[in-house]
Order: structure tokens, then C-alpha cells, then sequence
């Protein structure tokens, strides 16, 4: 499906959104396969999940030579338009839509 209008370099959901969808579905995903799925670079990637743990967003811990991370329940959104929502929703969302996605495209 072709995307509407002319192409532009922005997209409704962002790095971090995406990142935080993934570590919800995959706690143990490493950080190179984060950057892969974003088509971002590895330093990109760490750098944007030290926002998430800095914001309160997510924890990590240490599981021999990987790590485990975990999303912080009830966090709610940063802007003060959509402040009183939970992150959450949005990420079984996006969770849901990339897992719709996969199935497509190992059945497609």
C-alpha cells in the first residue's frame, strides 16, 4: 500500500514509541536488533532507551551478558494534551499492529 500525499521524512509514531513497544513484547531484545527494527544506528538505540529509564518509562537489569528490561506500569504520556492517558494503550497497540505484520508477512 502506497503511502498518501507526498513523501516526507515524519511518521505518526516515533523511535522511542516503537523501542518501547518492542522491549513490552521482547524484555529481553538486545539494543543491535532494537536499531535494526528502527533503522536507526546501535547508539542511537541506547540512547533513546536511556531516555525511556531516565523517564521512569522502563527498568533494566542485568541478566548475565544481556538485558532485561521491564516497562514501567501506569505511565502516563508526557504531553499535557494526552497527559492523563496511560502509555500502555498505545503500546499494546503498536505491539498488536507488529505482531499483525509479522503474521502477514510470513503467510503473505
Amino acid at each position: 500500500m502506497e503511502p498518501l500525499g507526498p513523501r516526507t521524512s515524519w511518521t505518526f509514531v516515533t523511535h522511542h514509541a516503537r523501542i518501547l513497544a518492542m522491549i513490552l513484547r521482547a524484555p529481553d531484545m538486545r539494543l543491535r536488533d532494537m536499531a535494526e527494527t528502527c533503522r536507526i544506528t546501535e547508539r542511537a538505540a541506547q540512547a533513546i532507551v536511556t531516555d525511556l529509564e531516565s523517564a521512569g518509562y522502563l527498568t533494566r537489569v542485568r541478566n548475565g551478558r544481556r538485558n532485561l528490561y521491564k516497562v514501567t506500569p501506569g505511565t502516563l504520556f508526557r504531553h499535557p494534551a494526552e497527559g492523563g492517558h496511560e502509555v500502555a494503550d498505545l503500546l499494546h497497540l503498536l505491539a498488536d499492529l507488529t505482531s499483525k505484520a509479522g503474521t502477514r508477512a510470513r503467510s503473505g
